[in-house]
């Protein structure tokens, strides 16, 4: 008992980086960079809110695991810009998956670890809806901030929407909101390359 205890409070203390991660786009309503732990709380919470437009019939809490879960290789991986991801970037993503949810005890290693190939691959209802919100709200916040982020990394329309028509995977009906307003900005001009 006490060495399983040790294990999980060193895990906690290890993720507590994931605070200091900044990610590339930025809250609605300041100029601050989002870090990563914001992002997780942020999405958690839209899931909460919007699972009723999930494609299928999901497990909200698995849900919410993936999403806190998602993004704690990035302590070790760094924040790369999804529109520019690597197969070396995949790979260091993996290297930290095993590094930090190894400190856990076997069970939740086995099961954390699970769950964030799971997300990373789109393999169930509710890795597919994950990813929905993982990618709808930096998409809002690109559009709250009329494509700044974008603009800055030199991302195209046709980049946005190949990227993000996996939203559609998990929700159709959020996609169809977000593709309008992705269409709405490029019709407005904010985008600077097509």
């Amino acid at each position: 008992m006490i060495e399983r205890l040790k294990k999980q409070i060193e895990f906690i203390i290890e993720i507590d980086k994931i605070k200091n991660i900044f990610r590339k786009s930025k809250h609605f309503y300041n100029n601050k960079f989002e870090n990563d732990a914001e992002h997780s709380w942020h999405i958690s919470t839209m899931a909460i809110i919007l699972c009723e437009y999930a494609n299928e019939s999901i497990d909200i809490l698995k849900v919410i695991k993936m999403l806190l879960i998602h993004d704690i290789v990035e302590i070790d991986a760094g924040d790369v810009i999804v529109y520019k991801k690597t197969k070396e970037d995949v790979i260091r993503e993996r290297e930290a998956a095993e590094r930090i949810f190894g400190l856990l005890p076997i069970d939740q290693k086995k099961e954390y670890k699970d769950l964030w190939i799971e997300f990373e691959k789109r393999e169930s209802a509710e890795a597919k809806f994950a990813v929905v919100l993982d990618r709808l709200e930096p998409v809002m916040q690109n559009i709250y901030h009329k494509c700044e982020s974008w603009n800055k990394h030199n991302i195209s329309y046709d980049r946005v929407i190949n990227i993000n028509t996996k939203i559609v995977e998990g929700s159709v009906k959020l996609w169809e909101y977000i593709k309008g307003e992705i269409d709405r900005c490029m019709c407005e001009g904010l985008f600077r390359t097509k």
